[in-house]
């Protein structure tokens, strides 16, 4: 019978890491977390939810061609999309001549699985690369924007402002879960699970997890922060905490190795 891996030798082995992403799409970031020793506690900050009326969504898909360029911001948005499709009784070849945009290498890899070409994918996987990306192609053009309910307005603005008339559809929503209150109360209040680092993988997570918090920050004394990204990082000092790890590459694998680089300050008194 082998032995249990001794995960007090590797980088991440005294470090208690708390996850906040979709219960559905945790367990990437928690695998690779623990492949580097962390103890890894998941409370779901965000849950996705169908969008309460799927018909513009339906409505843009039976026109798509109509539109020059789709664009995807997420893989919850690729699999809406593609459910919507399937259920629509069509398939990838009503997407022939549209162009696609995505933001991330996870998007575009949950899009090529579907069968379908990405055209672009900005070099940072943020909304203003995706416009610096898209500026010069999309004057005159018509634009379909598939993405969550709650998103930032940078894309149809600056798209708009560059002269395309795009068309944003709701393909899903975020909510607050509403069991993780009390889970995420527990955890901070226990001095054995109490975590090291919280990580947050988009601005929805952060927002969802000051709600779930209440109104006392006190909690959350001498516990650090890890962000995807630049925008997850402003979104953080927006309400009232710092990014004290912040990625440069804004992926799960990019997350991962910051924290990883931080370790050693992890759990420094």
């Amino acid at each position: 019978m082998s032995k249990p891996a001794n995960t007090s030798t590797k980088p991440l082995g005294k470090v208690r890491i708390l996850i906040g992403r979709a219960r559905h799409q945790a367990g990437a970031l928690s695998a690779q977390l623990r492949s580097q020793g962390a103890a890894v506690i998941e409370i779901p900050f965000i849950e996705i939810r169908q969008p309460k009326s799927f018909l513009p969504l339906d409505k843009a898909l039976k026109n798509v061609r109509d539109y020059d360029w789709l664009i995807l911001t997420s893989v919850n948005g690729v699999e809406a999309l593609m459910q919507r499709l399937r259920k629509l009784h069509l398939n990838q070849r009503s997407l022939k001549g549209v162009r696609i945009a995505a933001i991330g290498p996870a998007t575009k890899k949950a899009i090529e699985q579907a069968g379908i070409k990405v055209d672009v994918v900005p070099r940072e996987y943020i909304a203003e690369s995706v416009v610096r990306s898209l500026r010069r192609r999309i004057h005159r053009k018509r634009v379909l924007l598939v993405r969550a309910k709650v998103a930032r307005d940078v894309i149809p603005r600056e798209l708009r402002l560059a002269g395309a008339q795009v068309d944003v559809v709701e393909a899903y929503e975020t909510v607050v879960p509403a069991g993780s209150r009390a889970r995420l109360r527990s955890v901070l209040k226990n001095p054995h699970r109490r975590p090291h680092l919280v990580t947050f993988t988009s601005s929805s997570t952060v927002r969802n997890f000051v709600t779930l918090l209440g109104a006392s920050n006190s909690q959350l004394r001498g516990i650090r922060f890890a962000s995807i990204g630049p925008v997850t990082s402003a979104t953080l000092r927006e309400l009232g905490m710092n990014a004290d790890i912040e990625a440069s590459e804004f992926t799960i694998p990019g997350l991962v190795k910051a924290i990883v680089t931080a370790a050693a300050a992890l759990t420094r008194d």
